[in-house]
């Protein structure tokens, strides 16, 4: 496994003063084999913080870090790859009966 780090990330859709910020400066320090949580109410912004750090949604503002490596642009090859140095879920539980 390898530690993640967020410094003040931020997205955003659209430009300008249009723009709608929907993540506003996150910051966080993930040992490597550390297992954490992110809650809070539906819809502010854990699945989009998630895909941010998949690589599979931009990052308007803030680097992110995996394994001590900036992957600010290396989208698609870091959702697809083979020996993961992370392991994210996104409601893993959520399909499951009660």
């Amino acid at each position: 496994m390898a530690s993640i780090t967020l410094k003040d990330v931020v997205k955003r859709y659209g430009t300008g003063p249009k723009a709608n910020r929907v993540i506003h400066g996150f910051s966080a320090e993930i040992a490597d084999h550390e297992f954490i949580v992110i809650v809070g109410p539906s819809g502010c912004g854990k699945s989009t913080l998630l895909r941010m750090v998949a690589g599979l949604e931009e990052i308007s503002g803030g680097p992110v870090s995996i394994g001590g490596r900036v992957v600010n642009d290396v989208a698609m090859g870091r959702a697809s790859v083979r020996q993961p140095q992370v392991f994210l879920f996104d409601e893993p539980l959520s399909n499951l009966d009660a």
